[in-house]
């Protein structure tokens, strides 16, 4: 037993939650915006610009996901260069044979194949032809075998929530709206999860309400600590900066989490706001106005398609209240609130900024 653990400490193979949930989410998901997400987004602006050529980029750029999304778990989990280089097969095969859950069979099989590539590297003087022969091998065989039923799962997950959302979109959208919010200032990436689940429609509108409150909301909250720094960097970076300080003190994290309880259910019962772009961005909230992005994109889709009419003024004002000035506004009033009794004090939400 010592022997392996010597040899898994050697190989830098550490079977962990924090390696694999959140270090290796967290890099899917920048594999996934530096892919699909961008790309949608510049395929979509030479759609509306009439320039053909931001079209084709786009579509390099989305058909790029699966390899993105793998390299990106393999330089997380610091695989020598020929098993990080390996893996784009891999996640090429995961993502297709995965389906519409392709993003979890990318996320679990490159895992697999990253450690196994790991395991053999620089282990024999053919390492240019082992480490990615094995590398590949497992990846992809494990792609044909298990990628269509680990996409199932993600799918199939994903669907409930959708469904169960169109069923009770008032208690659903608090639901979604909150636990999303609350993972995406959690060390996790809510980007990756919501990639994972497919999670589009009026769940993926409740999605990117609870994002932008805690984000918009956080921003708001400690504008007296941080100033204008902090608005932005919160605002339009991630709500995660404040972790040290809800570890200190998780009051902090009330007022913005109350106000995602009250703006996913008017977004999924007033407003009907619906993520029909990419189901990544339902989990960016108003990270570089990616979840805005995506909710355009979605009804820009949604009218080429035919589903829907045209974009209307009561969707902008649904967007820009949901998204900006709900989260900031009962924040901003849930914060007074808890600074008067004294559950949150001067510079509890101060940042080195």
């Amino acid at each position: 037993m010592s022997k392996i653990k010597a040899f898994l400490k050697r190989k830098d193979i550490e079977f962990s939650a924090k390696r694999y949930g959140i270090d290796a989410m967290s890099a899917m998901a920048q594999g996934l915006f530096a892919s699909l997400l961008i790309g949608t987004i510049i395929s979509t602006l030479g759609e509306q610009i009439g320039v053909e050529a931001l079209v084709k980029v786009g579509d390099f750029a989305k058909g790029a996901t699966g390899y993105a999304m793998a390299i990106a778990i393999g330089h997380a989990l610091k695989c020598p260069p020929l098993v990080l280089f390996s893996l784009a097969a891999v996640g090429g095969a995961a993502n297709d044979l995965g389906g519409a859950g392709g993003p979890l069979a990318v996320l679990v099989i490159a895992i697999v194949a990253a450690e196994c590539g790991k395991a053999v590297s620089k282990e024999t003087k053919i390492d240019i032809l082992v480490t990615p022969f094995v590398t590949i091998l497992v990846g992809v065989l494990l792609s044909m075998w298990l990628a269509p039923a680990i996409g199932k799962v993600g799918t199939v997950a994903g669907s409930a929530i959708m469904w169960a959302t169109e069923l009770q979109p008032f208690f659903m959208g608090i639901l979604v709206s909150v636990i999303v919010g609350i993972v995406l200032t959690l060390p996790i990436s809510s980007a990756a999860v919501c990639s994972v689940l497919g999670l589009t429609g009026l769940a993926g509108g409740a999605a990117v309400a609870g994002c932008c409150a805690q984000m918009v909301g956080f921003a708001v909250l400690s504008f007296r600590e941080n100033r204008w720094g902090g608005l932005v960097a919160q605002g339009l970076g991630t709500s995660m900066l404040q972790m040290g300080n809800i570890v200190k003190n998780p009051r902090i994290w009330i007022p913005a989490t109350l106000a995602s309880a009250v703006t996913g259910p008017i977004a999924t019962c007033v407003f009907h706001l619906e993520m029909n772009g990419e189901a990544v961005a339902s989990g960016m909230g108003t990270c570089g106005l990616v979840g805005q992005i995506g909710v355009y994109t979605g009804w820009v889709n949604d009218v080429a398609a035919g589903t829907k009419a045209a974009i209307t003024a009561f969707d902008w004002l649904g967007l820009i209240l949901i998204c900006f000035i709900l989260p900031g506004v009962l924040t901003w009033a849930f914060g007074l609130f808890f600074r008067k009794i004294g559950w949150i004090k001067e510079n509890d939400l101060k940042l080195d900024l």
